[in-house]
């Protein structure tokens, strides 16, 4: 049987976190959380984003010893990248500030290579990833399966300041298309249009429902210490986590359910057990910080 082969599309960043009663850091993040595991997880996969000048031997250093990364789609920029500043109150949605970003990708770089692809992901890291227009002719040639994370789109381009959630009524336009949509309680509000409403279980059902419409196999819905959801047409799933405590830091668990998520479903799983495998290694890596103790913790899995 042929081996997969990964496609991953997103933005390395440069986070620096802070927690409002608990630990802060400085590290490299970004579409690395999702590389880091599907690699850990033995899967091959070619990585696209541009990586600055500023911290790639950073990068470089976090990557190099895995050795199931393709770097086919890795470019050097100049520039000092995505430079993300995060802050986690005790309750309540993170805020974000981005200092600077990358260019966007080109589609080109991507399409060439789809024929080899058993799954692309395409993660909005930043909102500055790829134009809507490059990202529907990448859709457009995709012969295989698409797993789209909506993430960033949900918040307003703005560099040097907090951004603001904004209402994302092109999110139908990004999700064409694609097999899965994974999105978190306050992102479906967004896909609402009205992002300071408190979302419920009605809404969730609305935009699963608007999302299975347009063709898709199932919706990935995260939601944080309640685990998550994984819908079909024909059936709605709700995934507990397996560990409880205090986190050590939430970044990256919503990207370390996308790849281990994936990575089931390629190799057979539904969608359900895909979800469930997910959820589980996503609450596990609540207890872990940064790229490389979510590489390790992927590897034990």
């Amino acid at each position: 049987m042929k081996k997969p082969v990964f496609g991953l599309i997103g933005t390395v960043s440069k986070d620096e976190i802070a927690h409002e009663n608990g630990p802060s850091f400085l590290q490299v993040g970004g579409i690395l959380y999702q590389a880091a595991v599907l690699c850990a997880l033995g899967e091959e996969t070619m990585l696209f984003a541009n990586v600055p000048e500023s911290f790639g031997a950073e990068v470089e250093e976090v990557i190099s010893p895995w050795p199931t990364l393709r770097r086919d789609g890795l470019r050097n920029v100049p520039g000092p990248g995505n430079m993300v500043h995060l802050f986690y109150p005790e309750e309540g949605e993170r805020r974000e500030v981005l200092e600077s970003a990358v260019p966007a990708l080109e589609p080109a770089r991507v399409i060439r290579v789809l024929p080899q692809l058993s799954l692309l992901i395409m993660v909005v890291n930043s909102g500055y990833d790829m134009a809507l227009e490059d990202w529907r002719k990448v859709a457009a040639a995709a012969e295989c399966p698409i797993w789209f994370d909506i993430h960033s789109l949900t918040l307003a381009k703005a560099l040097g300041e907090p951004r603001n959630y904004r209402p994302v009524p092109e999110w139908k336009e990004w999700a064409e298309g694609a097999a899965y949509l994974q999105a978190n309680r306050q992102e479906i509000a967004c896909m609402l249009g009205r992002p300071e409403m408190h979302v419920t279980a009605a809404d969730i059902d609305l935009v699963c429902g608007e999302a299975l419409d347009l063709g898709l196999k199932a919706v990935f819905v995260t939601l944080g210490k309640e685990g998550g959801l994984a819908v079909t047409r024909d059936r709605t799933e709700r995934i507990g986590l397996t560990d409880s405590g205090r986190p050590v830091d939430t970044t990256g668990c919503g990207d370390v359910f996308c790849a281990a998520a994936a990575s089931r479903l390629v190799h057979g799983a539904d969608s359900f057990a895909a979800a469930s495998f997910g959820i589980s290694l996503a609450s596990r890596a609540a207890f872990s910080a940064g790229v490389q103790e979510t590489y390790d913790l992927a590897r034990r899995s």
